[in-house]
């Protein structure tokens, strides 16, 4: 098994981009499980001043495609997300997030990622569980090849 940790090239390539901007910082990343924290921000309040569910679901959603990816990528493929199931445990107002996402399957062509978000205090904040596709290197997303390079 590669047990090669990722972390800081995808903390570069994230630079700029939406998970870079929501300030998530890998903190690990294997094909067998990715860590991650984030520091709660104001920007991430819904209007009642609890974080918003959307930072729950793309916080999961990125773990689990940046563990599927290091997978994939050794098999000379890529992924896409098909499915994102997260359920909100806990409110959270302040502190640090930290999230660990570990696959629970890896076929040949999905797999199955399950994801935990907990407080500073270890409770369980958020669940999700992220299916996904893999996908030949030729393969077309919205009309062109996937690439990390960016415009």
């Amino acid at each position: 098994m590669d047990t090669i940790d990722a972390s800081g090239a995808i903390n570069t390539m994230h630079k700029g981009t939406w998970a870079g901007e929501l300030g998530l910082v890998v903190v690990s990343a294997t094909r067998d499980e990715v860590t991650a924290t984030i520091e709660v921000r104001p920007t991430h309040h819904q209007p009642h001043g609890i974080v918003h569910g959307g930072v729950y679901a793309g916080i999961i959603e990125t773990l689990a495609s940046i563990g599927a990816a290091l997978d994939a990528m050794g098999k000379g493929k890529n992924v896409v997300g098909l499915e994102n199931h997260t359920s909100f445990v806990r409110a959270v107002r302040e502190g640090t997030l930290h999230a660990t996402a570990t696959p629970i399957t890896r076929g040949r062509r999905t797999q199955l990622w399950d994801v935990v978000v907990r407080n500073d205090e270890r409770a369980i904040v958020a669940t999700g569980r992220v299916r996904l596709l893999l996908l030949e290197p030729d393969a077309q997303v919205a009309g062109t090849e996937l690439s990390l390079e960016r415009d």
